[in-house]
């Protein structure tokens, strides 16, 4: 039996019409998004709080393209595929929808969440769909990060660990 994304994985055609049924069940839908590249223990926390301001967590993941578009030509570590299935074991996450874009806003806007989540190293005022969430009703939460760790952060201290102190790691943008 191989890894799969336990039914998770809903494409970008059909994300209206599980949310609908979702919000026809009165489930009220919170929505994260990011790269998710090796996955760690801040990634979880910030996964599980998420979670907890709603019913239904939909997460906006970052395709291959778009993250080297954001990050570089070296990453994601972690393929697409692999990130989806990893993601979907995780009983905080309820559905997962990959994106090319470099934002979010598009997915948003068909998402039309009750609750936006991102990280409180992002101001309220940059967080991209914050003013169209608000426009419709909801609510932007900031969460503060539980766990000093980054996905940058893993790469630099593995290129070290195997490479020495003069290890260089290509990396950029955020983790």
């Amino acid at each position: 039996m191989g890894l799969s994304d336990n039914g998770k994985l809903v494409s970008f055609d059909r994300i209206k019409s599980v949310i609908k049924e979702r919000k026809g069940e009165k489930k009220k839908i919170v929505f994260t998004n990011g790269c998710f590249d090796i996955l760690h223990a801040g990634h979880v926390s910030y996964l599980q709080r998420a979670r907890s301001f709603g019913d239904f967590l939909v997460l906006g993941l970052n395709s291959d393209e778009s993250i080297k578009i954001i990050k570089g030509p070296d990453r994601p570590i972690i393929f697409q595929d692999q990130r989806v299935i990893v993601l979907s074991a995780l009983t905080c996450v309820d559905c997962i929808v990959l994106f090319n874009e470099t934002e979010p806003r598009i997915l948003i806007e068909e998402v039309v969440p009750d609750v936006l989540v991102k990280g409180a190293d992002w101001q309220e005022k940059d967080i991209i769909g914050a003013d169209f969430v608000k426009m419709n009703n909801g609510v932007v939460k900031r969460i503060e990060f539980d766990h000093n760790i980054s996905t940058t952060g893993i790469i630099k201290r593995i290129g070290k660990l195997f490479y020495g102190e003069k290890a260089y790691c290509k990396t950029s943008g955020k983790a």
